[in-house]
C-alpha cells in the first residue's frame, strides 16, 4: 500500500479513538471470524493474540505465533475494514526486529498494532526495554498507531498496581505511544485517573461483569476491546450446541 493511502487509513483509525465515545473494537482469530465481522458493519477490528494461538495450537503470549498473525493479518488487508493487530511483546526482545515486524504491518496496509508488556514467566518485562521497543517502532513507520499494553492489573488478576500502571503508561507515551491499554484496569476510580493523568487515548477490555460501555464512556475510555471474550463465546457455543444435538433439543 503506497504511504499516502496508509497514512489516511491511520488517521481515520486514530479519528475513532474518542474519549467519552468509545470505539467498540471486535477481535478476530481467523479469517472466517474476520470476514464476519468485517461485513458486520464495524468501522475496524482487531486481533487477539489467545484466539490466533489457540486456534493454532499454540500457547499465547509465548512468542511462538508470528507467521500465524501475519497470515491473519494478510487477511485483514484484503477486507475493507479498519484493522490493528496484537503482536504480543513483538515475538522478539530485538527492538530492530519489533520495528521491522511492524513496518511489514504497516506495508500491508494495517492501521494499527498492539505491543504489551507482558513476560512469558508471569511478570512484567523491563520498563526501559519495552519503551526501546516502542521507541523503534515509531521510528521506522511513525505512522502507525502504537497502542501499548502494560499487564500491571491482568498478571494481578485485576488486582494491580496503579501508580506502577501510571509509571509505565507513562514510559510508553513518552517513547511514541499513540494509545495505552490496561486490561482488567480495576474499577472506575483507577480508569478515571488514567484518563486524566495520561495525555493519550485509554484503551479498556470489555469485562462481562464490569463497568457498562457507559460508565466506561463517562469516565474518558476512548476504546473498548472484546479481546479474547469474542473466541471463547464462540467455543461455548459450538460445544452447547453439539450437546443439545445430543439431547435431542434441536432439528
Amino acid at each position: 500500500m503506497n504511504s499516502a493511502a496508509q497514512h489516511a487509513r491511520v488517521e481515520r483509525f486514530r479519528e475513532l479513538h474518542r474519549p467519552g465515545k468509545p470505539l467498540l473494537l471486535p477481535n478476530a482469530w481467523d479469517a472466517a471470524s474476520a470476514r464476519t465481522l468485517a461485513g458486520s458493519g464495524f468501522q475496524a477490528i482487531g486481533t487477539t493474540s489467545y484466539g490466533v494461538a489457540l486456534s493454532a495450537g499454540k500457547p499465547d503470549a509465548d512468542g511462538q505465533t508470528r507467521a500465524e498473525t501475519l497470515s491473519l493479518a494478510r487477511t485483514l488487508a484484503r477486507l475493507d475494514v479498519l484493522a490493528t493487530v496484537d503482536i504480543e511483546a513483538g515475538f522478539s526482545d530485538d527492538a530492530e526486529a519489533v520495528a521491522d515486524l511492524a513496518g511489514e504491518l504497516a506495508r500491508l496496509g494495517i492501521a494499527g498494532i498492539n505491543i504489551e508488556d507482558g513476560a512469558g514467566d508471569g511478570g512484567l518485562r523491563n520498563l526501559d526495554l519495552a519503551a526501546a521497543k516502542i521507541r523503534a517502532i515509531k521510528e521506522a513507520v511513525p505512522q502507525l498507531f502504537v497502542n501499548a499494553r502494560t499487564d500491571s492489573y491482568w498478571l494481578a488478576g485485576g488486582d494491580g498496581d496503579l501508580d506502577e500502571t501510571l509509571k509505565r503508561c507513562r514510559a510508553y507515551r513518552d517513547a511514541g505511544a499513540d494509545g495505552v491499554f490496561v486490561p482488567l484496569l480495576g474499577g472506575l476510580d483507577a480508569i478515571r485517573e488514567v484518563t486524566s493523568s495520561i495525555d493519550a487515548p485509554l484503551n479498556v477490555l470489555h469485562q462481562p461483569d464490569g463497568p457498562r460501555t457507559a460508565e466506561l464512556a463517562a469516565a474518558g475510555v476512548a476504546r473498548i476491546s472484546s479481546g479474547s471474550h469474542l473466541f471463547r463465546t464462540a467455543m461455548a457455543a459450538m460445544t452447547d450446541a453439539m450437546a443439545a444435538i445430543g439431547r435431542g433439543d434441536v432439528s
